[in-house]
C-alpha cells in the first residue's frame, strides 16, 4: 500500500460529499446536476462541435504526418497483443454495455419517438435515424479516444514518463505537473472514471434485470440488481486479480465472439438483405453529411437545438468524460504500435464495427415498427432488444446471448476500470497491486448499489457530463503538449526553426 497516491484519498474523499448529497438529498442533487448540465449543453454546445470536428481533423494529420512513424515505445519494442486481441480491447473497453443497450433503442427513436429533423415514421426519419446513430458512435469518438490515447502511449512508452494524465503535459508546465496542479488533473481524471463506471454497472444492472425478467420471470426490483452487481463485482474483482494478460484478454476475446454471435443471428434471422442495404447507404449518407453534421448547431430553430442538445452534445459531453478511463485503458494496450497504426485501427476498427452492429439491430427494430410486427416504440429502453427477440425465430437462445454479452461486458468494463484506477491512483503504476484494484472494484459497484437504491443515476450521470468541460480544456493542452514533444522525433532538417530578428538599422 506504500504506493498509493494523494490521488487516492482525495478522489475518496470527492466521491464520499458527492454519493452522501446523493443519497441525502436525492432531489436536490438531481435538480442541481440537472440545471447545471443543462447551462453547459446551452452554453458550450458550439465548443463541444468544433473541439471533436478539431480531434477530428488532427487524427488525421497524425496518420499521414511523418510523426506517423513514430513507435509508441522504444524503436526495437513490438505489440504486446495480437490485432485481433488489440481490436476486442477497444470495442470491450470503449462501447461495450452502450451498444447492447441502445443497438435497436437508438436507431428506433430517431425514427419513431423523436427524429432529429424529418417527420416520424417515414423514410426520411429512417435514413436520418442511421445516420445519425453512425455519427455519434463513429469518427469522431474514436478519433478523441485515439488522441488522448495517443499523448498517454507516447509519453509513458516513449518517453519513460509515468501513466498519468498529468505527465502528459510536463512539456508544457515541467515540474509544477509533479505538485498540486498535477494532482488536480489526476483528481479530475480519477472522478470522472470512478463515476462515468459506476454509472455504466447501474445502467448494466438494470438490463441484465430486464433480460432475466424477460427469459426467467426474475423480478425487476432493487434487490434483484443488488444481487446482479455483487456477483459481477466478485467476477470481476476475480478477473482483475489475475492480470492484464489474462482475465481482461480473455473477456475481450469472449466478448468479441458473443458480440459476433449475436450479430450472426440478427443478420441471419432479421431481414438480411435490407440491412445489408440499408448498412451501404447509411455509411455512404453519413460521409456525405460528415461536415455539415460535424458543425450543426441550429441556431435559428429552438426544437431542432433541443434535439441536438439531447442527443449529440449529450453524447460529446458523455464521450469526453469517458475519456481518461477509455484512453488510458487504449493506450496502456498498445505499446508498440506506431502512431499511424494506432490511429488507423483505433478510429477504423470499433467505427466500422458499430456501423455493421447499429446497422442489423436498427433496422431490424425499425423493420418490426414499420411493419407492425411489434410496436417497439412503447418499450422501455433496457427491454427494446429483448421484445425485439422475442418477435423473432429462436428468441430465447438469442436473448440467452444477448444477456451473456451484456454481462461479459458489464465484467471488461469495471475490470478494466480497476486496472484504469489502480495506476492513476499508484503513481502510474503499470502493474497495480491487487489490493488497491479490488478497493476500487469495491468502491464502483457500492456507488452504483447506493445511487439505485436512490433512483440517483441520472443525477450521476449529469455529474460526469459537467466533469466533461474542465476535462475537455486538459484535452487541448496535452495536444499542445504532444505535439511539442514530438518535433524531437524529427530530423533536425524537418524541425521547424524561429526566425531569429533582423537587425534594424
Amino acid at each position: 500500500m506504500r504506493k498509493i497516491s494523494n490521488v487516492f484519498y482525495i478522489t475518496i474523499g470527492l466521491i464520499i460529499l458527492a454519493v452522501g448529497y446523493g443519497v441525502i438529498a436525492a432531489e436536490s442533487f438531481e435538480a442541481v446536476t440537472n440545471s447545471i448540465k443543462s447551462f453547459v449543453s446551452s452554453s458550450f454546445g458550439w465548443y463541444y462541435m468544433l473541439l471533436l470536428s478539431f480531434l477530428l481533423v488532427l487524427s488525421l494529420f497524425f496518420i499521414f504526418s511523418p510523426f506517423g512513424k513514430v513507435r509508441l515505445g522504444q524503436d526495437e519494442d513490438r505489440a504486446s497483443f495480437s490485432t485481433i486481441t488489440w481490436i476486442a480491447m477497444l470495442f470491450s473497453a470503449g462501447m461495450g454495455i452502450g451498444l447492447v443497450f441502445y443497438g435497436a433503442a437508438e436507431p428506433l427513436s430517431h425514427y419513431a419517438i423523436n427524429p432529429a429533423t424529418a417527420e416520424p415514421n417515414t423514410d426520411a426519419a429512417f435514413k436520418e435515424a442511421m445516420r445519425q446513430t453512425f455519427f455519434h458512435w463513429g469518427l469522431h469518438v474514436w478519433a478523441m479516444y485515439g488522441i488522448v490515447g495517443l499523448a498517454l502511449a507516447y509519453f509513458q512508452f516513449r518517453k519513460g514518463e509515468p501513466g498519468l494524465i498529468s505527465a502528459t503535459l510536463k512539456p508544457i508546465f515541467g515540474k509544477k505537473m509533479e505538485g498540486p496542479w498535477g494532482v488536480l488533473v489526476d483528481v479530475l481524471a480519477v472522478f470522472a472514471t470512478a463515476f462515468g463506471v459506476a454509472t455504466s454497472l447501474g445502467f448494466g444492472a438494470v438490463q441484465i434485470n430486464a433480460g432475466l425478467n424477460y427469459l426467467f420471470g426474475f423480478s425487476i426490483g432493487f434487490t434483484s440488481q443488488l444481487i446482479i452487481i455483487a456477483v459481477v463485482t466478485v467476477l470481476f474483482v476475480m478477473s482483475a486479480w489475475s492480470g492484464l494478460s489474462k482475465g481482461i484478454k480473455y473477456l475481450s476475446n469472449t466478448n468479441l465472439i458473443l458480440a459476433l454471435a449475436l450479430l450472426g443471428f440478427v443478420l441471419i434471422l432479421g431481414p438480411t438483405l435490407l440491412i445489408f442495404n440499408v448498412f451501404t447507404d447509411s455509411i455512404g449518407g453519413y460521409l456525405a453529411n460528415l461536415v455539415s453534421m460535424s458543425f450543426r448547431t441550429a441556431p435559428l430553430n429552438d426544437a431542432h437545438r433541443e434535439w441536438l442538445e439531447g442527443w449529440t452534445i449529450f453524447y460529446w459531453a458523455w464521450w469526453i468524460s469517458w475519456a481518461p478511463f477509455v484512453s488510458m485503458f487504449i493506450a496502456r494496450v498498445s505499446k508498440g504500435r506506431t502512431i499511424r497504426e494506432f490511429m488507423v485501427v483505433v478510429m477504423l476498427a470499433p467505427t466500422v464495427l458499430s456501423a455493421i452492429w447499429f446497422s442489423a439491430f436498427g433496422t431490424t427494430a425499425i423493420n418490426m415498427q414499420r411493419k407492425g410486427i411489434a410496436d417497439l416504440a412503447k418499450t422501455d429502453t433496457e427491454l427494446t432488444i429483448f421484445e425485439m427477440f422475442h418477435a423473432m425465430p429462436l428468441s430465447f437462445i438469442i436473448s440467452i446471448v444477448a444477456v451473456l454479452l451484456i454481462a461479459s461486458f458489464f465484467i471488461t468494463s469495471a475490470d478494466s476500470a480497476t486496472f484504469v484506477l489502480g495506476m492513476q491512483s499508484t503513481y502510474g503504476s503499470l502493474t497495480p497491486p491487487n489490493s488497491v484494484k479490488i478497493i476500487w472494484g469495491v468502491i464502483q459497484s457500492t456507488i452504483a448499489i447506493i445511487l439505485l437504491s436512490v433512483n440517483g443515476l441520472t443525477a450521476l450521470q449529469n455529474t460526469i457530463i459537467i466533469a466533461a468541460l474542465p476535462f475537455s480544456f486538459i484535452i487541448l493542452l496535452m495536444i499542445v503538449s504532444l505535439i511539442k514533444a514530438l518535433q524531437s522525433e524529427l530530423p533536425k532538417s524537418e524541425r521547424p526553426r524561429r526566425r531569429k530578428a533582423k537587425d534594424t538599422i
